[in-house]
């Protein structure tokens, strides 16, 4: 859920961090529409967010959706591949 606060007044102030947890709402149709405006501006402006973007499209694409037996089929080291890369993208940047 996208909470309004996340943004700052102007779309020049939404920064890439904000784009890259506000896209699932984005991609699911959850956005409400002056968000929805303001992340749109922000895309229009940044070539890595529109790249970032057109990458997890192209994912969602080629995988469909995931069930419970796909993650369960995970060898143990991509289970451990894949549980270190969103450790690593949720970890304080100095």
């Amino acid at each position: 859920m996208i909470v309004s606060s996340v943004f700052r007044r102007s779309s020049r102030d939404y920064r890439c961090q904000q784009f890259v947890e506000a896209v699932t709402d984005y991609l699911e149709g959850a956005m409400r529409g002056r968000d929805r405006s303001r992340f749109e501006a922000h895309l229009r402006h940044c070539d890595g967010c529109e790249h970032y973007l057109a990458q997890l499209r192209r994912t969602i694409e080629l995988t469909g959706h995931l069930g419970v037996d796909d993650v369960n089929a995970l060898g143990p080291e991509a289970r451990r591949q894949l549980v270190g890369a969103f450790r690593d993208f949720h970890a304080p940047r100095a």
